[in-house]
């Protein structure tokens, strides 16, 4: 009989209490800009620092050798935690947001199986309950009343955006074209959007069979919001094609941009028609728990269907999103299969979600969702985000004040895009500024283009970013800027 030896027998407390010091320094120093942003290096030189297959072969041979390693790994990493961090959509999360993962990694209790995660489930739950309520949607008597009602809407949570595109798909499919689960998706089927939607709404339609062309993008104007206007003329198009609109999508907001769509037009173009309506919400949703900014998001509750990320400004650790409908049915009926040994029919203690999401096996995302919350409350998170937005209205209004940038449009979430002196500055040297700027390890930014043109980027995630942080930001572009000029003369 196989006996399993433990050949390092750690004392969880000493492991610990090491681990616990080195991300405690890491969190302080990140905090402090002691630390570079990102100290790019290659995956060879990281792996040789890490001792990678030695440690894959041989194990770690004491305390001392994992604390070596994960000082090491934290080394290697961008601190997202620094003030000077500007860059991609990933929630800065709290000091001790990653109390959810370690414990669930300790329990591996997936929570897509009620009696396999009961306390995960419950919470996935209650926050499911609250972001309906959010969106007029839960009918129930409170949020901790988890009877499935008919009238009321439902959710659950996915691991990441692509995931929740694909399920709130896949609703939209069953609704106009419910023998598809069985034989296959129709011809005649089309989505419309906005021509800069995600790419995972291709890639979703994609992975169902459609085809990408099956994607008929409308019209967006200078600054990628969907010119609604034009989707009765797009729309009357695919009619004479004898074609069939499964959904039209809308973007809160748009990736690139941070830009919303009209959500209010959008959905009275839908009612009009009878089509589906599907909000990508996945960044801008949040917009709803800002009393300063939720009118960005007017229009929303009358979406049929609705993603939202927790994993970019609800400060929970990747991944965590939503996938929301104003009615029940419409989860109930999105897939149509059954397995006897976790489908179970009749009456049984809680609520399985996982009938009703691609992944089989979920991790405890209600867990950290609700535990970013419970750290501080609901009016923490509410004050962060209403933060956020306003901290790119503050870049937005400092760089204007300056003649050395160009910002084309005053920014509606914690989104702004810009260029250095785009009169002297081609495309391909503002992409070059952002690649010697990140080199530096003082700040990190992104890229993207908009409408062909490309644009330096800024998210604005951490609440530590103050304006000095702009202005030190601006000045070292400049700095760049000018180092790349004096090049260029010799």
């Amino acid at each position: 009989m196989y006996k399993q030896e433990d050949h390092n027998s750690f004392q969880f407390e000493e492991v610990n209490h090491e681990i616990s010091q080195l991300i405690e320094h890491y969190i302080s120093e990140s905090k402090n800009g002691n630390t570079q942003v990102l100290k790019q290096q290659s995956p060879e030189k990281i792996a040789e620092k890490l001792e990678v297959e030695k440690h894959f072969k041989k194990g770690f041979n004491s305390v001392t050798s994992i604390k070596d390693f994960i000082s090491k790994y934290l080394e290697n990493t961008n601190h997202l935690r620094s003030p000077r961090y500007m860059g991609h959509q990933v929630a800065v999360p709290q000091d001790l947001s990653g109390i959810p993962d370690w414990i669930h990694g300790t329990v591996n209790n997936p929570s897509s199986l009620y009696e396999m995660g009961p306390a995960g489930a419950t919470l996935e739950a209650f926050m499911m309950n609250w972001m309906l309520s959010k969106l007029g949607w839960f009918k129930g008597d409170n949020l901790q009343d988890f009877t499935l009602h008919k009238d009321s809407g439902s959710g659950v949570l996915t691991h990441g955006g692509s995931i929740a595109n694909l399920t709130a798909l896949s609703a939209a499919r069953a609704a106009i074209a419910p023998e598809a689960w069985t034989e296959g998706s129709p011809k005649d089927l089309v989505v419309m959007g906005p021509s800069t939607a995600h790419y995972s709404i291709a890639r979703a339609i994609s992975i169902m069979g459609m085809g990408k062309n099956a994607f008929v993008p409308v019209p967006v104007d200078e600054n990628e919001v969907l010119i609604t206007s034009a989707l009765e003329s797009v729309y009357q198009e695919q009619l004479k094609k004898g074609k069939r609109v499964m959904a039209v999508v809308a973007n809160a907001c748009a990736t690139s941009t941070g830009l919303f769509d009209n959500l209010d037009d959008v959905a009275n173009f839908c009612e009009k028609h009878s089509l589906w309506y599907h909000v990508d919400g996945a960044h801008g949703a949040v917009a709803l728990l800002s009393e300063k900014d939720k009118e960005r998001v007017g229009g929303i509750e009358r979406a049929d269907s609705l993603i939202w990320d927790a994993h970019k400004m609800m400060r929970v650790s990747a991944l965590c999103t939503a996938v929301l409908y104003k009615n029940y049915t419409s989860q109930v009926n999105t897939f149509q299969q059954k397995g006897s040994y976790v489908f179970h029919e009749g009456d049984v203690i809680g609520m399985d979600s996982m009938p009703f999401t691609v992944e089989c096996t979920k991790s405890a995302l209600g867990f950290k969702l609700y535990w970013s919350f419970a750290l501080e409350g609901e009016k923490a998170i509410s004050d962060f985000i209403s933060n956020s937005f306003q901290q790119a209205k503050e870049l937005y209004n400092y760089l204007r004040e300056r003649s050395d940038f160009h910002c084309p449009y005053k920014p509606e979430s914690n989104i702004l895009c810009f260029q250095y002196q785009p009169e002297i500055f081609s495309d391909e040297q503002q992409l070059n500024l952002r690649y010697r700027l990140i080199e530096t390890g003082d700040f990190y930014i992104t890229s993207c283009e908009v409408q062909e043109k490309r644009y330096l980027r800024t998210v604005l995630m951490n609440p530590l970013t103050q304006k000095k942080d702009f202005i030190a930001l601006a000045e070292r572009i400049k700095t760049i800027a000018t180092s790349i000029i004096k090049s260029a003369v010799k």
